[in-house]
């Protein structure tokens, strides 16, 4: 039996785990979609079933853009969104860089501290974030949300691209400072241009918790003037009355960010992952 015949069924068996993985991530997101374009009878009566004439109904985008102020609510999550993945990408990719490029007394031991970040959730000092919010006059602002997402993500970052900026060569930071590049010359001109599938790996692994949040957005800034679009989806969930159709619709919209991102960044997002599994 030859090589490639006896790996066949592995490789079946791979693509079949694969798959279904997929089905499985697949299944909500589809449902949600499919049903934001039903009426609000056919959602019960047939959750699975795909929009015919008799029940195709845009109640729920025309609910969604009449009531609330879903704009607004889109808008503060695009800030807080792209603001905190700026920090993050540009904090992660310096403090990479320095772990990675000089040796002093404790490097290693910071590189650990850093990933403690990981294993230990944010969520856990939530009371005392929210009392440094109070102290701070941060409360009810987007910046509050933009500093714990930026600490939040800090620490991934840093552990990805360490890892990626190990493997630039030496001779080429060195040829540059020979030509009398500063530090900073030879980490944004000629580091950051190798890193980007790394950056890309690590912005959508950062923006898709911070987008979907809910959390955060509910305890320090939960005002109409800064309610992200997940806090702004609660608008169509009462204690009585739920209008599914508006939050299906709602999130049906709060989808499309996470799709672009992926759209735009998933070659680049495929090479970060790949080259990190071998290295």
């Amino acid at each position: 039996m030859s090589k490639a015949a006896s790996s066949l069924p592995r490789t079946i068996g791979a693509h079949a785990v694969l798959l279904t993985y997929t089905a499985i991530a697949l299944f909500p997101v589809t449902v949600i979609v499919v049903n934001s374009f039903k009426s609000r009878n056919a959602i019960f009566r047939s959750p699975l079933s795909l929009p015919t004439s008799e029940t195709f109904d845009l109640i729920g985008y025309t609910t969604v853009m009449a009531q609330g102020d879903f704009f607004l609510y889109f808008q503060n999550s695009l800030i807080v969104t792209v603001a905190s993945l700026f920090f993050v990408l540009l904090f992660g990719a310096m403090a990479a860089f320095a772990l990675s490029e000089y040796r002093f007394k404790g490097n290693t031991m910071m590189g650990l501290y850093l990933a403690l970040g990981i294993m230990i959730p944010i969520r856990l000092g939530t009371v005392a974030i929210l009392q440094l919010m109070v102290a701070s006059g941060l409360v009810n602002t987007l910046t509050a949300l933009i500093l714990v997402y930026t600490a939040q993500g800090l620490p991934l970052a840093v552990f990805i691209l360490s890892e990626f900026m190990k493997q630039v060569s030496d001779d080429l930071k060195n040829a540059g400072r020979i030509d009398g590049l500063s530090e900073y010359r030879i980490f944004f001109r000629l580091v950051l241009p190798l890193v980007r599938p790394a950056m890309a790996t690590v912005a959508v692994f950062t923006m898709i918790p911070i987008w979907n949040d809910l959390w955060f957005p509910l305890i320090l800034a939960p005002s109409e003037a800064t309610k992200t679009v997940t806090l702004g989806a609660q608008v169509f969930i009462g204690q009585f009355v739920t209008n599914w159709n508006a939050v299906l619709a709602a999130l049906s919209l709060a989808i499309l960010p996470v799709l672009i991102l992926y759209f735009f960044f998933s070659r680049q997002l495929i090479r970060g992952i790949t080259s990190g599994a071998v290295k």
